[in-house]
């Protein structure tokens, strides 16, 4: 009986420190997950820039292989048919290895990120 009476007075004593220290766990928590998302965002918006880039190169390189291969053909046809076929088998190629040259990086890369420890923290390293 006399220590769930410590236990009271202890807990009613420091319930304001008690109280504090579960509203700045939170706010801990509210900042990771802001700064969490924030990254994200960045890469995001990265991602979509980076995307939109490489389309644009790869469209150009297709007009200058098309053209190339026309040339050489002597058929615009035969050789816009050409550089489309080569453009096909590397798609395939990349949907066929995308576990290992996409998927898996990207899982690790982000596993990676999330274990890092941020050195602010000093209840983390106890």
């Amino acid at each position: 009986m006399s220590e769930s009476k410590n236990l009271g007075a202890f807990l009613s004593e420091n319930k304001a420190l008690i109280k504090e220290y579960v509203e700045t766990r939170m706010e801990i928590y509210r900042l990771r997950s802001l700064r969490l998302f924030s990254q994200s965002a960045g890469y995001f918006a990265w991602i979509i820039v980076s995307l939109f880039l490489v389309f644009l190169i790869l469209f150009f390189c297709g007009l200058v292989v098309g053209f190339w291969f026309s040339e050489i053909l002597h058929s615009n046809v035969k050789g816009f048919a050409l550089a489309t076929l080569l453009i096909l088998v590397i798609f395939i190629l990349l949907a066929i290895f995308r576990k290992s040259l996409f998927v898996n990086p990207v899982v690790h890369s982000i596993i990676q990120r999330s274990r890092e420890e941020s050195p602010e923290d000093p209840d983390e390293n106890s």
